[in-house]
């Protein structure tokens, strides 16, 4: 009864919280451990350079959606595909406002949060912190390249538990695996993972 009641409570907030999303991937297994739907948001001030997705730096509206309607989406990937998490990634995820908000109702949904972000954990709203799994953290720094782990760009970039949920699958960013990517034709083509 609790459960449902919360989850009436986050359909009502969440209708009214608007967010700019550049793609989703509905089901990949290039973006964390298990199979899990991304979601890229639009817009980044950190710039860093040689970032890897330079189309998702600009403020502009691409494709807007309230959190009811982005839960929609969540709720029937892990019915479709049985999904075990969400990434957030970008763009920078932490400027949508909201974006704790949304969190909570996917933990509501069972289902497990990875955050990447340019910023540091310190400089995150505790309310955001609080409601996900994994981050990790720090601006890409071309200079500092990273490879022996997993989907994280440089060096000094970390991997952060804010939960034990995926401490037992940490080998998934630090062991190195095969190139992957994962090609979806919708209206267009849509390639994600670490092949490029």
């Amino acid at each position: 009864m609790l459960r449902a009641s919360l989850k009436m409570s986050w359909s009502l907030s969440l209708k009214t919280v608007k967010f700019n999303i550049a793609a989703i991937n509905r089901c990949t297994e290039a973006e964390g451990p298990f199979k899990r739907l991304a979601i890229w948001f639009q817009g980044c001030d950190r710039r860093c350079a040689g970032c890897c997705n330079p189309k998702m730096l600009e403020f502009k509206p691409v494709n807007i959606l309230n959190g009811s309607e982005l839960m929609k989406i969540i709720v029937e990937a892990k019915t479709q595909f049985n999904i075990e998490g969400v990434t957030f990634l970008g763009g920078e995820p932490t400027l949508q406002q909201g974006l704790a908000e949304l969190a909570q109702a996917i933990r509501l949904a069972d289902l497990g949060i990875v955050l990447f972000t340019g910023k540091q954990v310190d400089e995150l709203p505790k309310k955001l912190m609080a409601a996900v799994d994994l981050i990790v953290d720090g601006g890409f720094e071309q200079d500092k390249k990273e490879t022996t782990r997993n989907l994280i760009g440089s060096t000094n970039q970390r991997v952060i538990h804010m939960t034990e949920r995926y401490r037992l699958q940490e080998k998934w960013f630090y062991t190195k695996r095969p190139k992957q990517a994962d090609i979806n034709v919708l209206d267009a083509l849509f390639i994600t993972g670490d092949m490029i």
